[in-house]
């Protein structure tokens, strides 16, 4: 409660301040639109720092499970795949049964890949892959594969499927995405920690991007590393037991899973009906308004997954997402929900609608001179000398900084507490981290505006009823040419352009405080190339790059032996175990 009060005192002090600013020359009704737009972008903003300020002043009490306590109950790891390359995905399957074996912890853990995979070559490969998966790891009766003949529900008709088949075969269910990779110890340590806490329906790891190669991936990358820890601890410490599922690198009680999460198909036609496609928050939901945990664990390390390596990637998936938590405006009024589930899902479409405000608020400014009458000089009949109307630079240049702040002072702050802590050594050194930091700041503030105009450009479409599907993700090197960044952004670059011309008309005085969001936005072909291009700096390191993780050494020489691309002939899966039988059933 005191972090929603603290939020909107920050949010209301930015409207009035910006009231009594529009009111020096005459308070009209574009002030109050500009007020009201910055109480909302500020109030947003004050949010999420004050999750920072949690993160960073308390730490939850990780639970301390018996490490050496058998396990009992039987787990499933699964990974849904659609259209992915099967030498990636299958590989990292591989690097951790591998890492589990390990261990020699003699626990009962099988793997299932289920695929939705809708091209028939790429199917045919995966057939392949995972014969020679099933040969390298000799996983006959541990390692299942399945291909849907439909893919109903997309990744969560696909996991709905595999329970409502197999589920009664296993007690937990570890859910994966096609790039997410885990640690033995740690897939060990959340099923020990399911079987500590009966009530406990839903573990959440915080997953770390690695294998980022791009200037925009690494930044990426070091953020998820740095920045995220901290926000995610706060996020948990507010939620407590109606945590976060973010739909991957996460353990689920399977029974629970099976009397909470069966997602209903919306009425209507997408985007707003037909299936959920951001399942993972209402599945979240669905559990605790069954009394199930659902827990977020930032403690546990040994979680990872891939990110988008250019921000063109990065918007294509923003779009899917954005589509999926707009569709929670049907949702977010279901009976039953706790609480904290409904300020959930607020804050998922406030993710997404935010952008707009931030864009109001450029527009209104630019057009107030259209909307007011200028000042009277000569407001006194007769009096020969003018009256000028008093300057509000100073209110408006406060305003400001305390926007920046809210934006910036969060990260900088996490680096001042890493360098005091001695974390930073992780992260190459204090010096390293904070050229870090700063680099990572400027990046962001330079991809800032043309992410917001792809922000915008989503939910209006969205608002327009255009289903943007469930585009494959891109997971190649990421190097976009001229050619595909002009085709991706001239359109922001027009934007940019028209803009910058009527703040120069309009209102001179905004031309340069405008030129941060201008500037990016005009030259967003050259953001969008330089971003996906190879970094050639030492900068933004993480751990898992100083210290690479066993599983990652193990997953590295698991894809050097598969270097070669596999012989796709028909017949050649023959011989490999299927899912056309309830699992936990040696085929």
């Amino acid at each position: 409660m005191a972090m929603f009060i603290a939020s909107l005192f920050a949010g209301f002090g930015a409207f009035l301040m910006f009231l009594e600013f529009g009111a020096s020359n005459g308070l009209t009704w574009i002030d109050v639109l500009r007020a009201v737009l910055i109480l909302i972008s500020t109030v947003w903003l004050a949010w999420g720092a004050s999750l920072a300020f949690v993160g960073m002043t308390s730490r939850a009490r990780p639970p301390r499970p018996d490490s050496v306590a058998p396990i009992r109950g039987r787990t499933c790891i699964l990974m849904p795949v659609y259209n992915e390359n099967p030498l990636e995905s299958f590989s990292r399957i591989a690097a951790m049964e591998v890492s589990l074996r390990e261990t020699g912890d003699p626990a009962e853990i099988h793997f299932a890949i289920l695929s939705d995979t809708r091209d028939p070559a790429i199917a045919a490969q995966e057939r392949v892959v995972f014969k020679r998966m099933v040969q390298d790891c000799d996983g006959i009766g541990r390692f299942f594969y399945r291909r849907r003949a439909l893919n109903t529900g997309k990744k969560a008709g696909n996991i709905q499927d595999f329970i409502t088949r197999s589920g009664a075969a296993y007690d937990y269910a570890v859910i994966l995405d096609a790039d997410s990779l885990m640690d033995g110890n740690t897939l060990l340590t959340m099923i020990r920690r399911m079987e500590d806490e009966p009530e406990l329906g839903l573990l959440q790891t915080l997953p770390k991007i690695i294998h980022a190669r791009s200037r925009f991936g690494r930044a990426m990358q070091f953020s998820a590393d740095f920045f995220s820890p901290v926000f995610a601890r706060g996020l948990a410490m507010v939620q407590g037991r109606t945590g976060p599922f973010w739909g991957h690198n996460a353990i689920v009680r399977v029974r629970a899973f099976a009397q909470s999460c069966g997602l209903p198909k919306l009425k209507g036609t997408p985007p707003f009906g037909g299936h959920v496609m951001s399942h993972d928050y209402v599945e979240a939901a669905l559990l605790a308004r069954n009394d199930w945990i659902v827990r977020l664990d930032d403690d546990l390390e040994g979680s990872f997954e891939d990110g988008p390596e250019n921000l063109v990637d990065h918007a294509k998936r923003d779009r899917r997402w954005c589509q999926g938590n707009l569709q929670h405006l049907r949702v977010i009024g279901a009976p039953g929900l706790k609480p904290w589930s409904r300020i959930v899902f607020a804050q998922g479409i406030m993710a997404f609608i935010a952008p707009l405000f931030w864009m109001g608020f450029i527009a209104a400014s630019i057009a107030a001179p259209l909307m007011v009458k200028p000042p009277d000089y000569f407001p006194v009949p007769g009096w020969p000398f003018p009256a000028f109307p008093q300057s509000a630079a100073s209110m408006a240049i406060g305003l400001f900084i305390g926007i920046v702040g809210l934006l910036f002072l969060p990260k900088l702050l996490i680096a001042l507490r890493a360098i005091l802590t001695g974390e930073a050594k992780e992260f190459g050194g204090p010096v390293k981290v904070v050229l870090s930091t700063l680099t990572e700041l400027l990046q962001s503030s330079l991809i800032a505006p043309v992410l917001m105009l792809f922000t915008v450009r989503s939910v209006l479409q969205v608002l327009m009823r255009r289903d943007g599907g469930w585009p494959t993700n891109n997971r190649g090197d990421g190097v976009l040419s001229w050619q595909e960044a002009i085709s991706a952004s001239w359109w922001i670059s027009a934007i940019g352009f028209a803009s910058m011309i009527a703040a120069g008309w309009l209102t001179p005085e905004l031309f340069l405080w405008l030129l941060p969001v201008g500037l990016p936005m005009i030259l967003a072909p050259a953001v969008l190339r330089w971003g996906s291009l190879p970094s050639r700096s030492d900068l933004m390191t993480v751990p898992a790059e100083l210290s690479p993780p066993r599983v990652l050494e193990i997953h590295a020489g698991i894809l050097a032996r598969w270097g070669v691309q596999p012989d796709t002939k028909e017949g050649d899966d023959a011989e490999a175990p299927t899912l056309d039988q309830p699992l936990g059933v040696k085929t």
